[in-house]
C-alpha cells in the first residue's frame, strides 16, 4: 500500500522505482491466469489516468492481458508508445478513443475502436477536443472561486503536465490546496454531475462524435449507457440512424439485469457488444480491475470485423 500511495503522489524522484515494485507483485497474483483476456477501456496520462501508456501495456502483459485497447479521452496521444509497447509483449493492440459529448439530458462518451486519423482536418477537429476541456477545467475553477474557493488553474495545468486537463487534475489540486479531504470528496461535493463546480463538456453531440470516429475510420460505441442521467433506450434509439456501431455492454457499473437488457438491445439492432473495466490506475483505493471485464466468446472476431468493415467503407 506504501508503494501505491506514493504511486498516486506522482513523485517523479521515486516512480520509477515504485512502479517496478507493483508491477513485480501483479506478475506473481497474475501468474496462473489462463485464458483469453481483454481489456477494452482504460486510460493512461494521456488523458485522466496515472500510469504511462508503457506502463499500463506492462501491467497488461503481466495480468496476461491479450487484447488492449486505450480509449483516453478526446485525444489518441497515447498510441504510439501503447503500440509500440504491444509489440514487444506479443499484445494486440486496437487503436481506440472515448468522446466526449452532450444530450439533451446529460453527457454521452463515445468510445471509438480502430481509429487512425489520416486527414488533416480529422487531426484538427481530435486536437480541438483538448481546447474544450481547457475551457471546461477553467469554467470549473470560475465556479470553485464563486463558491470560495480559490484553486489555481496554473497549478491544475501544471498537476495535469502533458497530459489533457481533466477533472482528476482538478480533484488533485482540491485535495493538495486541503479543502477536501481526498479525491473522491472533491468529485462528491463539487465536480460530479449536478454538483455546484460541474460543467458539462462543450462542442459535440453524440452523433458529431460518432461521425468524428467514422471519419477517423473507427467504429462507434455508447460507452457505459446505464450511467447516463436521461433515458439510456431513447438514447441508444436516436443514434442508430447515425450510424452506431456498438454498446459497451459489460462494465463493473453495470447490474445482470441491465447487461442482458443492453445485451439484448444490440443483438436486436445489429450492434456488436463491447465491455471493458474502465481502468484509471491506481487511485483511492487499490484497483485491481484492468482485464476483470471478461467478454463471451467470439465478441472481439465481431469487433474486428466492424472494424475492417468500416475501414474499407472510408476507403472506397
Amino acid at each position: 500500500m506504501k508503494a501505491l500511495n506514493e504511486l498516486r503522489l506522482g513523485s517523479a524522484s521515486n516512480h520509477a522505482d515504485t512502479w517496478r515494485s507493483i508491477i513485480e507483485a501483479h506478475t506473481l497474483d497474475q501468474r496462473n491466469t489462463s485464458g483469453l483476456i481483454t481489456e477494452l477501456h482504460c486510460h493512461t496520462r494521456a488523458s485522466d489516468g496515472t500510469l504511462t501508456p508503457s506502463e499500463l501495456v506492462e501491467l497488461a502483459a503481466n495480468r496476461n492481458i491479450r487484447v488492449l485497447s486505450i480509449t483516453d479521452h478526446d485525444t489518441v496521444a497515447a498510441h504510439d508508445e501503447a503500440s509500440e509497447a504491444c509489440q514487444r509483449y506479443r499484445i494486440q493492440f486496437i487503436r481506440g478513443i472515448e468522446v466526449s459529448s452532450l444530450a439533451d439530458q446529460g453527457e454521452v462518451h463515445v468510445l471509438g475502436y480502430g481509429v487512425k486519423p489520416t486527414d488533416s482536418r480529422t487531426i484538427e477537429r481530435i486536437l480541438a477536443l483538448r481546447d474544450a476541456r481547457d475551457g471546461r477545467a477553467k469554467a470549473m475553477v470560475a465556479k470553485l472561486h464563486a463558491l470560495g474557493i480559490p484553486v489555481s488553474y496554473d497549478r491544475i495545468k501544471t498537476l495535469a503536465g502533458d497530459a489533457m486537463v481533466g477533472r482528476p487534475h482538478v480533484a488533485k489540486a482540491l485535495l493538495e490546496g486541503g479543502w477536501v479531504a481526498a479525491r473522491q470528496e472533491a468529485f462528491d461535493h463539487y465536480l460530479a454531475e449536478g454538483k455546484p463546480a460541474f460543467v458539462p463538456h462543450q462542442g459535440l453531440t453524440p452523433a458529431e462524435a460518432i461521425e468524428l470516429i467514422h471519419t477517423a475510420h473507427g467504429i462507434a460505441v455508447v460507452a457505459h449507457p446505464a450511467l447516463f442521467a436521461g433515458d439510456p433506450d431513447r438514447l441508444l434509439a436516436s443514434l442508430l440512424p447515425h450510424g452506431l456501431d456498438g454498446v459497451e455492454v459489460y462494465y463493473p457499473m453495470h447490474t445482470s439485469e441491465q447487461v442482458a437488457h443492453y445485451a439484448a438491445f444490440a443483438k436486436t439492432h445489429g450492434l456488436i457488444a463491447t465491455g471493458g473495466s474502465d481502468f484509471h490506475g491506481f487511485v483511492g483505493d487499490l484497483e485491481t480491475t484492468l482485464g476483470s471485464i471478461h467478454l463471451p466468446g467470439g465478441s472481439i472476431e465481431a469487433i474486428e470485423v466492424r472494424i475492417e468493415q468500416a475501414q474499407s467503407a472510408t476507403s472506397a
